[in-house]
């Protein structure tokens, strides 16, 4: 008890010089130093005493950062320019010991990779997911977080690309990694699209037709073997001129990125590895179809389509994607839809009595319906055509 004592009061210590500039520059009163110092050392004893809880570093951390709040509020409304000690650097300290000590605890890494991001410590964020990938890679949950990361914080594909890679060592029966590598993928094609008609660059793009050459995945290597994209096909250096970037951009629609060959190379992998499961390749399916947008959605869509085809051709999950495939990319209120509904219908027509293709036309439908703004006759129709499902079921 005295070890754990002693190590509390060795950590008060470090605060003293800190508290004692609180008080010279008036941005806490002597009491409120006062409730400072019992407030630490209560942590810091139940901390460093036998029994301590993930939750109790939580909570230690979470009263520096309310702290630190605070004392930033009032560092501003009294115009001090020379704040000196900031409440970061002890937050840090909290956390780092929270996850050496409890190193199996995904949430507490987390929540130091939360803080880190929002006080934009970038070279502390490559060491924390370094350590903590390192500890937990069969974590396909934080590889995908990762991923996520540096796409969205560094605009760094090659960065999120070589995350995903790397967990799909660890964790290649996670279905989720892999939907969530070709979404990633998905979500970059939408940025270079926005990208190009921001610029007034957005005309009708021609997906490339020609697959690459050679194998989707190397063996020897362990990955998925990608089509080759550098970072100058999306940020040409900045030292070029405008025009120069310019374009760049105008190439990309020949670019493996927007001719979805990296999506279809996922998929191929995925499906290859769990055994052409057709439920996998629905999901996949559904994945793709959130992205309207994207200048290679059908090609993507009906490559999925032919591969659950040859595979499972009779089964619900492969059905109701071919049904689905002609209202892919058509917005509910846009004036081809009622078309492209129809030619679903159409299809629907021999496999009305399969009461899995029901169920999955109830799936699809019932939220389509409640579109706002829709037509009335079309709403009709889709009623229709879900109380006819419906049936089909009460019939089993």
């Amino acid at each position: 008890m005295s070890n754990a004592t002693d190590k509390a009061r060795f950590y008060l210590e470090q605060s003293v010089p800190e508290l004692k500039e609180y008080e010279k520059k008036k941005i806490f009163s002597k009491d409120e130093i006062a409730s400072i110092i019992k407030r630490r050392s209560d942590f810091e004893h139940k901390l460093n005493a036998r029994g301590a809880q993930p939750i109790d570093f939580v909570r230690y951390a979470q009263y520096e950062m309310n702290l630190d709040t605070l004392r930033r509020k009032r560092v501003k409304r009294l115009g001090i320019r020379s704040a000196g000690h900031t409440g970061q650097r002890r937050i840090f300290f909290v956390l780092d010991r929270a996850t050496r000590k409890f190193h199996g605890d995904i949430n507490l890494w987390v929540q130091y990779i939360e803080y880190a991001r929002q006080q934009k410590a970038y070279r502390k964020l490559t060491q924390i997911f370094t350590d903590a990938l390192r500890i937990h890679p069969a974590s396909a949950d934080l590889w995908i977080y990762a991923a996520k990361y540096a796409l969205d914080d560094h605009a760094d594909m090659m960065q999120a690309r070589s995350y995903m890679q790397r967990g799909l060592r660890f964790c290649k029966s996670s279905r989720k990694l892999w939907i969530d590598y070709a979404k990633l993928e998905l979500i970059y094609v939408a940025k270079l699209v926005a990208r190009q008609r921001i610029l007034g660059l957005d005309k009708a793009i021609e997906p490339a037709t020609d697959e690459p050459e050679g194998s989707f995945e190397d063996s020897d290597a362990d990955v998925i073997k990608l089509p080759e994209l550098t970072g100058e096909d999306v940020y040409p250096n900045e030292k070029k001129n405008v025009e120069t970037d310019l374009t760049a951009i105008q190439n990309l629609g020949s670019s493996p990125a927007l001719s979805g060959q990296i999506p279809l190379a996922i998929f191929d992998s995925a499906m290859k590895h769990f055994n052409n499961d057709d439920r996998f390749g629905h999901e996949f399916f559904s994945m793709v179809l959130e992205f309207e947008d994207a200048p290679c959605l059908h090609k993507i869509l009906e490559h999925i389509v032919e591969v659950m085809q040859a595979t499972k051709p009779s089964s619900s999950h492969t059905l109701i994607c071919y049904i689905q495939l002609p209202t892919a990319g058509v917005r509910v209120t846009s004036p081809g839809f009622p078309r492209a509904l129809g030619a679903s219908l159409g299809r629907l027509k021999d496999h009305r009595n399969d009461k899995g293709v029901a169920q999955e036309v109830i799936n699809w439908l019932k939220p389509l319906a409640k579109t706002e703004g829709i037509d009335p006759a079309l709403h009709k129709v889709m009623v229709a055509t879900i109380r006819s499902a419906e049936r089909t079921l009460e019939q089993a």
